[in-house]
């Protein structure tokens, strides 16, 4: 593998590929490939809507990924750990829990209007098996890195990569290949939630 960039933003971004004008794009086609998307006002609300899926979901120990490149996604973990949920970070901690927990957390780069996808950078191999083994996982995202289709979102990642992984997450696993019936959760999570934060600078409260 060989990654060329460490900063997407700074490195890979520009208003030609990059522009909050296809939000509405990607929530609608989001929603329509059965993902939950919340759009937060910074990161407090998204602390706040995290807990809540912790809550929901009955957690019992949760894994989480990408908190060492943002101190603000770091802060959520840290602060909503407990002896009770703990949120497991470190990469070995991270593959012994990951069959067993009951909900991921990562971080995607951009979102993609025309699919409705995210954009997860794959490159570790805690950030794999975080998106796939666990039944329910949440992405955050930045709710202003919009892509507007899938071809300016391969100039971005070929401004990140030589060769390597990126993942692509539309909704929940899904398949139809049992007598033509959908069903979702079959490879991977069953429910999948976007928290889309408008100001990832903000309050981290």
């Amino acid at each position: 593998m060989l990654k060329i960039c460490q900063d997407w933003p700074k490195e890979a971004f520009d208003d030609k590929l990059i522009d909050a004008k296809y939000w509405d794009d990607f929530e609608k086609n989001a929603t329509l490939a059965a993902a939950e998307v919340f759009r937060v006002k910074d990161l407090a609300a998204a602390k706040a809507k995290t807990a809540e899926l912790m809550k929901e979901f009955e957690c019992k120990k949760v894994i989480a990924t990408c908190g060492d490149n943002n101190a603000g996604i770091k802060k959520i973990y840290e602060e909503l750990s407990t002896p009770e949920v703990p949120i497991y970070t470190e990469k070995f901690e991270i593959a012994e829990h990951a069959p067993t927990a009951d909900l991921g957390l990562s971080v995607a780069e951009f979102g993609v209007g025309e699919t409705g996808g995210v954009c997860v950078d794959t490159y570790s191999y805690e950030a794999r098996v975080t998106g796939m083994l666990p039944p329910v996982h949440a992405v955050y995202v930045n709710a202003n890195y919009m892509t507007e289709n899938l071809t300016t979102a391969l100039k971005i990642i070929s401004r990140v990569y030589k060769r390597g992984y990126v993942g692509f997450i539309t909704g929940p696993s899904r398949t139809a290949d049992i007598e033509r019936v959908l069903t979702l959760g079959v490879h991977g999570p069953s429910r999948f939630f976007v928290i889309a934060i408008e100001n990832m600078e903000g309050s981290e409260g």
